[in-house]
Order: structure tokens, then sequence, then C-alpha cells
């Protein structure tokens, strides 16, 4: 459930990434280790949802331009030929990983190539770094960002109050912030280039959810949470003259500026006592409609109300569905049918039990129809249908007593929107996914109208483990908030979450080396056991005994044939345990809270990390001795893992600025370590299948090499490096688990937190090796792939392929061809280029300099065009014209 949002992305964000900056070293000697590069194809296992989506942005211009922004897993544009959602933000780096949360997002109603979205995870120190603006003039294919003096949200209490984003509806070059923190109000006038406080703006805001937090979460004010023009009130080219903010604070919560934002008052009669979650306005009507509740949302809210506002004569009329005596929920989510503006529709955000409630009317509020209603307590007859075939997990496996269903209809549904060309759809943000419906009108005529899901593509889950087995299903995941899945087929939504019992999180998880049929997790819940096992590769679960003072998960292991597990739990020391946890003894020798891994080979051999100290077990976890090694991570920010196959064969990372930091390993079951000179930090470390040839098994981690931060691969133990993602795939945060797939070469399964569990597939059928970047460009022979991946008016994106289809391995290239309708690149990635005229060259980047023979490199940009964007018929490398395909 989304309650446990943010104790997932701690969790997520631990091991010291919270209290500061990613560290940062200098790279030393390693910044001269060569890299090698290939491409990958990056795809989600899917999933399907199974996060909070505070908001929903449709165009208002042009027809099936969608944007949906969630609370850290980036934003998303609506693709209508497939009906799916394409990310956005995965180009957001390691350092900058705050900014995959975005509390803001608005379409530009005059130009829809440009969008906007205001960037940032936390206000408090969790998140170091400031929030940002990020401007996109081609639909979010590429970004440009101005990094704020001041702190963003994404995943703060108030959330899904907005949008606090806007852009003026007759002069598009302005925009307006809402920002927390009792930062005010703040205007740009260039296109969101530069952004300057609206100092005559009165109220910066004071609601705080928990005044009392120490932590700076709960305490914040939420500040200034929306900005609604009224159109009517301009004319193209020159500023809307009113302008309406809400501000969160309980007795002064909706404010205007009649003269084009030079002077602000307080809306006069208006409610007190609740916040305005949304302002909503009707320019046909000369209506704005305002959802309050009492709280800030978006778990919490008992009381709620819906106001009218006439902006010609200042009328305030309370058009609220239910008289607020009978509420026990705050009402958020709010929209307009702007081909039928008499027509609202409005959520009660906060009802948890028995459901949330959808109310419409179309009569500008005087009254009101509900989503489903009692027939005689507990029965309720529905107005809807709700078809999760496509996600069927949405049931949680649940059987309620009525009036309870499952699927529900949702929870924390502040986001609400119709579409405004299309009044039959309407689609709708939940805890867990987003919801649609493409036959909304059915309502008004008496029929059913069908909700389903709306979500594919669209991926928000925080990864805690991955675990790959050699037989069985390939992968199994630990998730945040939906606790996990077993994937059969990565291209598939599988059909349930682990269950028996329903972790809120799950922590870690593991399976037997050479039993992989014997399965272990460990989680949070409320109340309940915190481990479950499996007898069937986590197909099906039966919960275990906790033994006393357990208060979380922490870290699990599995004995290489599934005799006995190791059990770090939160809230106690370490246990053991022979069969499935029936009774569990405490291991002596280690410290409570440490990380516990098991040896793959040999079942009795079991291991330990905490504080710097390395710990090992060879009677089956019973007892623990530490080594006598020294130069570890002196912190608890460490991932290690033993190797399948090798017994004693065990590979360590982590660390952080401020001392040790980096990649080790061991071949003595962790008795003395060699760490790698070439690797500057790394942070995750996962095996698979070994490459054709190489008799050592493929090396992964999310890492800094060669003072580039990414994803990397190993085929020869770690003597040399390909980074296999670009700066295009990054993801933000990957530092919570990896792992390679022992069955296809190349595989690897990456966490991301908020971007669910991304899998990539290598066009390379061999590991690569190093280059020397003085070497001449490439002569031997080669093919391109040139492919138009998106296009609008008068700009475009295109992806690359170029492999070398010789004999030898080329140490740099480069690539030449001549656009045939005048063209221009505006914007590279994974290659320089440079343009004269109509003919482009593109070169190779310092890490993906070498392509062995068979095998591919790829590279991207964006560009411009008008009349014909025909493709380029002849590329060249070297002195060699390409096959192009």
């Amino acid at each position: 459930m989304r309650r446990t949002r943010i104790l997932t992305a701690v969790l997520a964000l631990a091991a010291g990434l919270l209290a500061g900056t990613p560290p940062v070293v200098a790279a030393g000697n390693a910044s001269e280790v060569p890299l090698t590069a290939d491409t990958y194809t990056w795809k989600n296992a899917r999933i399907d949802g199974g996060g909070f989506v505070p908001g929903i942005v449709f165009n208002r211009k042009e027809k099936n331009l969608a944007y949906a922004r969630t609370d850290i897993g980036g934003a998303y544009r609506w693709q209508e030929s497939s009906k799916t959602w394409t990310p956005l933000l995965d180009s957001v780096g390691w350092d900058d990983w705050g900014h995959t949360g975005v509390v803001g997002l608005a379409s530009d109603p005059v130009d829809p190539d440009k969008v906007y979205a205001a960037v940032g995870t936390y206000t408090n120190s969790w998140d170091p770094k400031n929030g940002a603006v990020m401007r996109s003039s081609d639909r979010g294919a590429s970004w440009q960002k101005t990094v704020l003096p001041f702190k963003l949200g994404g995943n703060m209490p108030g959330r899904g109050m907005g949008e606090r984003l806007a852009v003026d509806p007759n002069r598009n070059s302005v925009l307006y912030l809402g920002a927390p923190s009792g930062k005010g109000l703040w205007r740009s006038t260039d296109s969101g280039v530069s952004w300057s406080q609206v100092t005559a703006f009165p109220n910066a805001g004071n609601y705080q959810q928990d005044p009392s937090d120490t932590s700076g979460y709960a305490s914040d004010n939420q500040g200034v949470v929306w900005v609604t023009f009224d159109e009517s009130t301009g004319t193209a080219g020159t500023a809307t003259r009113s302008i309406y903010v809400g501000v969160a604070d309980l007795q002064n919560s909706v404010y205007r500026s009649t003269d084009g934002g030079a002077s602000w008052s307080r809306l006069a009669g208006q409610p007190t006592g609740y916040l305005a979650h949304k302002g909503v306005l009707d320019a046909v009507n000369g209506y704005l409609y305002l959802t309050y509740s009492d709280k800030g949302g978006p778990y919490d809210g008992g009381k709620g109300q819906v106001w009218r506002y006439a902006t010609a004569t200042g009328a305030w009329t309370n058009i609220s569905p239910v008289a607020e005596a009978d509420t026990s929920y705050g009402f958020s989510g709010l929209t307009v049918d702007r081909q039928k503006p008499r027509t609202v529709m409005a959520t009660a955000y906060s009802a948890w039990w028995p459901d949330t409630q959808i109310f419409r009317s179309t009569d500008s509020g005087a009254t009101w129809t509900r989503a489903w209603d009692y027939t005689s307590y507990p029965n309720r007859a529905n107005r809807f249908t709700l078809d999760v075939s496509s996600s069927p997990w949405l049931t949680w496996g649940a059987n309620p007593s009525p009036p309870e269903q499952s699927p529900k209809l949702g929870w924390m549904t502040e986001s609400l929107e119709i579409d405004p060309f299309n009044s039959n759809r309407m689609m709708y943000g939940t805890g867990a996914t987003l919801y649609g419906t493409e036959n909304l009108t059915n309502w008004d005529s008496g029929g059913q109208f069908t909700i389903k899901p709306m979500v594919q593509g669209l991926e928000e889950t925080a990864v805690n483990d991955l675990a790959s087995p050699p037989s069985g299903a390939p992968l199994l995941s630990a998730l945040g908030d939906v606790g996990g899945f077993r994937h059969t087929d990565l291209t598939k939504v599988p059909p349930m979450m682990f269950t028996q019992p329903n972790f809120t999180t799950t922590t870690s998880l593991d399976f037997a080396e050479t039993n992989p049929n014997t399965a272990v997790r460990v989680g949070n819940l409320d109340s309940g056991p915190h481990i479950a096992f499996s007898t069937d590769n986590g197909a099906n679960w039966f919960a275990g005994t906790d033994p006393s003072g357990v208060s979380g998960g922490g870290t699990v292991a599995a004995a290489s044939d599934g005799s006995r597990f190791v059990w770090s739990p939160d809230g106690t020391g370490v246990r053991y345990a022979t069969g499935f946890g029936t009774s569990w003894s405490a291991s002596s020798g280690i410290p409570a809270g440490a990380i516990v891994e098991s040896d793959r080979v040999d079942a009795k051999t079991f291991y330990g990390f905490k504080s710097g100290k390395f710990y090992v077990s060879t009677d089956g976890g019973a007892t623990f001795t530490a080594s006598a090694a020294t130069g570890l991570p002196s912190g608890d920010s460490v991932r290690f893992k033993a190797l399948p196959g090798v017994k004693g064969d065990v590979w360590l990372a982590g660390g952080a600025a401020d001392g040790a930091y980096g990649l080790w390993h061991s071949t003595d079951s962790g008795a003395t370590w060699t760490k790698l000179s070439n690797v500057d930090q790394a942070d995750t470390v996962g095996f698979g299948k070994a490459a054709p040839g190489a008799s050592y098994q493929t090396l992964y981690t999310s890492a800094k090499i060669g003072g580039v931060r990414g994803i990397f691969r190993s085929t020869d133990k770690g003597a040399s490096w390909t980074r296999i993602n670009d700066d295009a795939h990054q993801w933000g945060w990957t530092g919570a688990a990896i792992t390679g797939d022992p069955r296809v070469y190349g595989r690897v399964y990456v966490s991301t937190n908020g971007r669910g569990v991304i899998y990539g597939d290598t066009s390379d059928t061999g590991g690569g090796g190093p280059t020397d970047p003085t070497d001449p460009p490439p002569t031997g022979a080669c093919a391109v792939t040139y492919k138009i991946t998106n296009q609008w008016s008068g700009g475009f994106q295109a992806d690359v392929q170029l492999t070398n289809t010789g004999s030898s391995a080329w140490t740099g290239w480069t690539l030449a061809w001549t656009f045939p309708n005048a063209q221009t690149v505006t914007q590279t990635w994974n290659a320089e280029t440079t343009q004269s005229a109509s003919t482009v060259t593109a070169k190779n980047v310092g890490w993906n300099a070498n392509v062995a023979a068979g095998s591919s490199v790829s590279f991207g940009f964006t560009g411009t065009w008008s009349g014909t964007n025909g493709k380029p018929t002849t590329f060249r490398t070297g002195d060699r014209n390409c096959v192009v395909s």
C-alpha cells in the first residue's frame, strides 16, 4: 500500500545517500583505465504501475497529448497509437538522483512541443541537491535544466496537490511555480530558463503535517501548491490578467491577481479550516472549482468540501457532493469536461475503506451522482465495471467482505482528468496504478462504464533486491510497497505479487543455489510474520515464525542446498535455523544489523558484514568469526555476494567518499581481500553467465570506472570493463541490487528507486577488451541501421546502430552521412557530432571507441526538419560505405 512509500524510499536510498551528496572521489589512476563499450537494449520487466501517480496533464491544444508525473519515478508521455506510456527522465544520472521525483508538470498550451517538469524528491537533508525546472522543446525527448535556489519535494507530504507548475495560456513564455518550505511563488518570463521570486505574493504558506517531526519530512511547510490561469482575461501574446494561486494555509488558501501577477489579494469570503488541494477554472461559465481537505495528503484527510467561486461576482457556493458531517475523507481530484464544461468530477482521495469515491455533476455542481452507492448495507451498486485482467495483481489476492471489494476503485486518488478532446475518456491515478475509461458518458445514461488499468509502460516500483536462479523463473524481485514478483516471462505482467504473507515491502530475498526451488524472502508488515519460504521457486509461499523482537525484514540468506537459513532482521540480532524457520537460535560472534549472505557451494558457510568487518560462519550460522582483513569500507553502505560454483569466492562493493570505496575480491572466504585498482567506486555487484570462451562468470556492477558513472560488465574477472548503459539510460540511483542471468550471456537486471526492474540484453557475442584511443578510425566493413523513433511538428528523434561487420576490432570510429532534406542535429548522446551544411560526422566518445568484430555501437540524436524528413541513404566509416538497413 502506498502508505509505506516514504519508508521504501528511505530504505532504498540508505547507505549514506540520504545524509549527503552521493559519494564522489577522485578517480586517480582508475581514470586512465581504458573502457570498451557495447550496445544494449533496455526494457522493463513488466509490472505495470506499482506506485503513486499524483499528476496527469492533458495538453489543451493537441489531441491525445498527455503526461503523467510520479513521486519518485520520473515523468511519462502518452503514446496514443499503442496506448502506452514512454518514460521521459531516464537520462537523470546518479549524482542527480533526486530529480526523478516530479512535483509539478506543465504542457505548453500554445506550443505543444514544449513541456516542463519541476523536479526534486525531498526538501529535507535526505536529498542533498536543490530542485530544478527541466524544460523540453521536443516533448521530453531531451531536456535542459535550470537549478533552483531551493529544494522541491516530489515525495514529500502534499505532493498530490497541484499543479504547482503552470504555463500562461496567452503568453507562453511566462510560467509560475509554487514552492514549498516557505520559498513562495516564482515566475519565469523566458520559457523556464531563469526564475525569480514574485516578491509581491503575500503568503508562502504555513501548513505542516507534523511540526514535531525532527527529520524535516512531515514538518516541512507545504507552501504554494497550485497555479491556475483564467485564459478569458488575456489575448494571444499578452500575459493573462487573472491568476489564481493555492496556498497551504488553513485560513488563507486562495489568492488572486487581476493585473498579470503585479499584485495579489486573498479571495474574500473563501472557506476556512481547509486546504485547497486543487483549483480548476471553467472560463466558459466563469467558475473556479476547488476541492478542499483538512489535511495535505496524500494519505491523510478526515473532512472535506467542494466549492465553486463565480469569477465575475465573487460569490461562493458550497457544492459539496456530501455534507461535511457525513465525510470521513478529504476531496482532491478535480476536473472539468472541456467539451461540456458544466460537467465536473471530484474524488474522495483519502477514503481508504471500503473504497475511494468518485463524484460527477453535469450541472456545475448543483447535483451529484457517485461511482458507487449502497443498496442495503453492506451491499453496493457500482456504476462501473473494473477489469484488471491486464494487471491481475491489483486484486492483491484479497477476498474481502462487503462493502469492501477487490480490486478496489483506488486510494490516494489525487489526480483525475477528463480528456479535453474526448468526453468519454477519463484517467485517474491511485497509489498503485493509473486507471482509465473510454466510455465515461455511460455514467450519465444509466449504464455502466468500464475502468481498466491504463498504465502499460509506466513502471514505478522501488527495487530492494533481485535474484536470477539457474532454473525456474528467470527473475525474483524484492520491491517496496507491492512486495515483489516472480517473473516467468519478462514481457508479461505476473498474475500476482508474492502473497501468504503480503509484505508491504520486501527487503531481501534469496534462493538455494543448488536447489533453486527453495527460496526465502523477508520484509515489513504492520502485523504478522516477517519471513516466508517457498519450495516451488517462488510460485507459492508459506509464512515462517518470527523470533522475539523482530520489527522489520532486514536481510536473509539461504544455504546453498536449502537446508538452513540465516536471518538478520531489524529489531533483534542475527538468527539461524535448520528447516523452514519454525525455531530460531541466536548466532554468536556477529553484531545485530549485519548484512548476511551465503556461500553458493558450501551449505554450512555463511558470511556477514557490519561496520567495516567481514564475518564468516562455517557451522551453518551458529557462530561467526570476524576476518582479520582491514581496509574494507567502514560504514554499512556495502553489498556483497558469493560466486556460484566456487567455494569462498566473494565480491564486495561499497563505501563512501570519506573513506574506502570501491570493489574488493576474496578467494578465501573473506580472510584476505584484493581491491580492484581500476574501479573508482562500486555500489553493487552481481554475476551472470560467462562470455563465450570465458571460464569465469560475468561480473556486473553499478559503479564509477574511469571517471564515468554507469552500469558495467566484465568478462575477465575485473581486468577490463565495458560500460553497457549510456547517458540516455541512467535511471537515477541504481545502488540497491544488480544481477546477471545465469542462463543468458549478457543479460543483466538492474534495480532502480522508482523506475522498476530494468533489464538489458547485449548485442555483443564476446567480452570485448581495452581500446587505444589513439588508433585510427576503422576502415573495415560496416552496417548501419537508422531509425526515427519519434517525430513531431518541426522536430524528431533518431537512433543509429553501427555494426562492425569486418574481421578485426575497431579502436575508434567515425560515421558520416548527408541529410537529404537539410535536417539539422540539435543534441546528441553517446557520440560527438559536427555538421557542415547537410553533412554530419559522428565520432565515438571516450568510453565507446572499441567495437569488436561482429559487435555494434549505438548513439542517438534529436534534430529539426521542415517539409520532409527523409532518411539518409549513404553512411561512410573511414573509406568504406556501410550497408544500410
